[in-house]
């Protein structure tokens, strides 16, 4: 299966006792990983917010890794944001207003084709067209 991993996904190995189903789907040859540059910054982020300190060299030695193993790292292209411009025209009407980093993330899996892999389902159930799978429930 060819997946998006959202950044709750992809910090989960950092976690002192990480979930078992998440990291054996990640350890899984079954699955073809991606990731979004929304996700990437996300990371970066957080981990800029931080003290410096050993936390902070941990933290973004692991995301030099991600950057450096071979995972996929797709943008938000012009084709991604005619998708979320759509969807977000049509969420608004509705009253929704999704986080814009996850209209982003939803953006760049529906246009690439890809399931989008988070513990936050309910942050994406509102898109069109868009396939969501929790690998934390399978524990």
């Amino acid at each position: 299966m060819n997946v998006l991993l959202d950044t709750n996904v992809l910090s989960e190995p950092l976690r002192e006792l990480p979930d078992p189903a998440v990291m054996a789907q990640l350890e899984s040859e079954e699955h073809v990983l991606h990731t979004a540059s929304v996700v990437i910054h996300e990371l970066s982020y957080g981990i800029h917010r931080l003290p410096s300190g050993r936390k902070q060299q941990r933290l973004n030695s692991y995301l030099q890794g991600l950057l450096t193993s071979g995972l996929t790292v797709l943008p938000y292209d012009g084709k991604a944001a005619l998708w979320h411009g759509e969807q977000r025209a049509r969420l608004d009407a509705r009253g929704l207003r999704p986080p814009f980093a996850d209209g982003q993330i939803a953006a760049i899996a529906a246009t690439q084709a890809l399931v989008v892999v988070t513990r936050n389902t309910a942050d994406f159930e509102a898109f069109e067209g868009l396939d969501v799978l929790n690998w934390f429930s399978l524990s």
